[in-house]
């Protein structure tokens, strides 16, 4: 491959970007041609005097998004198939009118929870190491807000949350996720945000699309505001397009809820090809997308795919996050971003609901964002996941070394692993608790309300979380469910 003449720029984004952009740049106009091979990385640092981790970052993005594939000992190449470009594709979509707004009249019954403390073996798929959260740092954040008092603040008002967290929230998502967010609102975790969407647009009898295996919280939200839920299919590489196609043509949908970085709970990252397919999909349709990104930043093989919501010009797309798995659920800090109108509808019925959340939490949160107290953690935590998602990896492999029929997909990343234990996991549940361990089984990932259900008659599947315990109580975890198992 002829180099290619890039001027790097110290002022502007990281020089793996900037060598990503060019490179991306290069492809789409055909100057480098599908089927290509790039040069190695080794001559690429020498050609622009980088470091090769440098290059080897800029190669990666590129392979998570579509338009180049690694091939081992022969090195990159330009993908015979390129991704669906952005918005220029979509404007060639049949414009519809999007269908009106409509309030919903149901309020939903909260479930008891389970105490997950009675467990010595905990691998709960979402659950952070509350250990290692820094609480003396924070407790100095909390001691600023108090030193440091504005009075007003603590009035009624502020029902999307104060704007110190939100500025830097706002930040926060531009950065680390290329989001550029116009508003958005502060909720009391992303079960909040989850609810007031479903009151805000979901009338009774109005259909939402949701993957087969899902999060249950949400389809609850979903059902008890009056929501008939239709299953998409999945396949090992996430949402099925073309029954995502079938199931608007046969019925009146109104949403689509998705997790497509790390899809709860199966762990597959939706690649860019099928993310714009079903955009497309849902933009001629007039159905709105709700994306819940709920551990984007845990991710471990290469930089994670920015959020839907990042391109989004037609204003579809609903997005929402959380801390609780950045620093504790307590916390209660979750958020929607969304068009101004959006936000003015979810904001009118938070104040019904609370008026406002705990303005101290979400001051002390702002200062700890501010001074970098976040993000030193959050760079920690990255670091301690992966020492554990390769900690799992390695015993998962150690335990088919010995014969054990597991299989798994290792996935780019997150927080837990789905697991094919390959026997019936219907009634493993209450076995191991007795045995003081917790795991989530595939049963509770289908919702029996469905109007079209697509439960299978077996299940053999376990979602094992890695994040929230030890290295060696994992591995001793994980014995004793092979004992009990096998």
């Amino acid at each position: 491959m002829q180099p290619l003449y890039i001027e790097f720029n110290e002022q502007r984004k990281a020089k793996y970007l900037q060598l990503a952009q060019a490179l991306r740049s290069a492809i789409i106009k055909g100057d480098i041609a599908v089927g290509t091979k790039l040069s190695s990385a080794r001559e690429m640092a020498q050609t622009y005097q980088l470091n090769r981790h440098t290059i080897m970052n800029a190669l990666q993005l590129l392979v998570a998004e579509g338009w180049v594939e690694s091939h081992e000992r022969s090195g990159y190449k330009v993908t015979q198939t390129l991704p669906i470009q952005s918005s220029a594709n979509t404007k060639q979509v049949p414009v519809v009118t999007p269908k009106p707004y409509k309030f919903a009249k149901e309020l939903a019954v909260p479930a008891p929870a389970m105490n997950l403390n009675d467990f010595k073996y905990n691998f709960a798929g979402g659950l952070p190491d509350l250990n290692c959260f820094p609480y003396k740092q924070f407790k100095r954040s909390l001691s600023y807000v108090f030193n440091n008092v504005d009075a007003s603040k603590f009035h009624y008002g502020d029902i999307s949350g104060v704007s110190e967290l939100k500025q830097q929230i706002s930040s926060y998502l531009h950065k680390a996720r290329n989001l550029k967010v116009t508003d958005l609102l502060i909720c009391n975790g992303s079960q909040e945000a989850l609810f007031l969407i479903s009151k805000v647009f979901i009338n009774k009898g109005d259909f939402v699309a949701v993957e087969t295996l899902g999060y249950p919280p949400a389809r609850k939200a979903f059902a008890a505001c009056g929501a008939q839920l239709v299953d998409i299919k999945q396949d090992e590489y996430g949402l099925c397009v073309d029954d995502l196609k079938a199931q608007l043509s046969r019925y009146s949908i109104k949403m689509l809820y998705l997790t497509p970085l790390h899809q709860y709970p199966t762990t597959v990252t939706l690649s860019p090809t099928r993310r714009m397919q079903i955009y497309q999909l849902c933009y001629k349709y007039g159905v709105m997308i709700i994306e819940d990104d709920y551990d984007h930043e845990f991710h471990y093989k290469c930089q994670p795919l920015q959020p839907m919501a990042a391109d989004d010009p037609a204003g579809i797309v609903i997005y929402l996050s959380t801390f609780s798995k950045i620093m504790f659920s307590a916390a209660r800090i979750g958020y929607i971003c969304a068009p101004e109108e959006v936000i003015a509808q979810l904001s009118a019925w938070k104040q019904l609901m609370n008026h406002k959340n705990d303005v101290v939490m979400q001051l002390a949160v702002a200062h700890f964002m501010k001074e970098g107290s976040f993000e030193a953690h959050l760079k920690r935590m990255t670091k301690l996941y992966k020492q554990r998602f390769e900690a799992m990896d390695n015993e998962l492999n150690l335990m088919q070394s010995k014969g054990l029929p597991i299989e798994y997909v290792k996935p780019d990343g997150g927080m837990a692993m789905w697991v094919n234990l390959n026997i019936n996991t219907a009634g493993l549940k209450p076995i191991l608790q007795n045995k003081s361990i917790y795991l989530q089984v595939e049963h509770e990932f289908y919702f029996s309300g469905s109007v079209r259900s697509l439960k299978p008659k077996r299940f053999s599947y376990s979602r094992l979380g890695f994040a929230g315990q030890s290295i060696e109580t994992m591995q001793t975890g994980l014995s004793l469910i092979a004992k009990n198992v096998y």
